[in-house]
């Protein structure tokens, strides 16, 4: 295992005593991937912006999108509820999206549902039994259904995978602490821009809304 306990601390937390150990019951914990679409693995046609995001494409190739499979795999076999997010809207113009999808900038998303790009990406391709919510939010309790679905399957505990971690990740992580759910964050299979934002988001978010923990540190929590 990883030194979870002590990892990722920031200036609130340096001097806290260790938390306890983490024990998941599977029947009773979900796993939800967040926002891994195809639309983020995109070459930007300017050579400039392709360069900017390149470390991130590298990320999510190489640590992201392998080790998140493996987890969905593990998770399945051990009984755990797999559910996915993504953003899409339902209208073609994006006329149902929050107002922080229609801000100009990098946040504005207009991503019908059934269109290529928003998409999950092949390798996390759903199982027949997963659920897969659509948000046209950052956080996915806010823009979906999926409190309800999580109380009434009796879930108590949310793994937490996927992008950006500032952003939708962070946000959903949040709302589920605050709806008193038990929330692990596994670092390795998050991504944000750049690897200082999904740091410093890591450590704002770590102790008080969440653990943040690695994928092999969740094999053994839920053993």
């Amino acid at each position: 295992m990883s030194d979870w306990k002590n990892a990722y601390r920031s200036f609130y937390y340096a001097t806290a005593d260790a938390p306890d150990d983490i024990v998941l019951d599977p029947s009773r914990t979900a796993l939800l991937v967040i926002d891994i679409q195809n639309t983020y693995l995109e070459i930007d046609l300017d050579p400039v912006e392709a360069g900017r995001w390149a470390p991130f494409r590298e990320r999510m190739n190489a640590t992201v999108i392998p080790h998140t499979a493996r987890l969905i795999a593990h998770c399945r076999g051990r009984g755990v509820e797999v559910v996915f997010a993504r953003i899409a809207c339902l209208k073609s113009d994006g006329r149902d999206r929050s107002l922080s999808q229609k801000k100009p900038g990098f946040n504005y998303l207009l991503l019908p549902k059934d269109r290529a790009d928003s998409q999950l990406v092949p390798e996390l391709t759903p199982d027949p039994e997963d659920i897969v919510v659509l948000k046209t939010t950052d956080s996915v309790l806010t823009g979906t259904n999926l409190r309800l679905l999580l109380r009434n399957m009796e879930i108590s505990d949310v793994i937490v995978a996927g992008i950006f971690t500032d952003q939708c990740v962070s946000s959903t992580v949040r709302s589920l602490a605050d709806e008193s759910f038990g929330v692990v964050v596994v670092e390795d299979c998050c991504a944000a821009a750049t690897d200082e934002l999904h740091l410093n988001e890591l450590k704002s978010i770590n102790m008080i809304y969440c653990h943040v923990v690695q994928s092999e540190d969740v094999h053994e929590f839920l053993e």
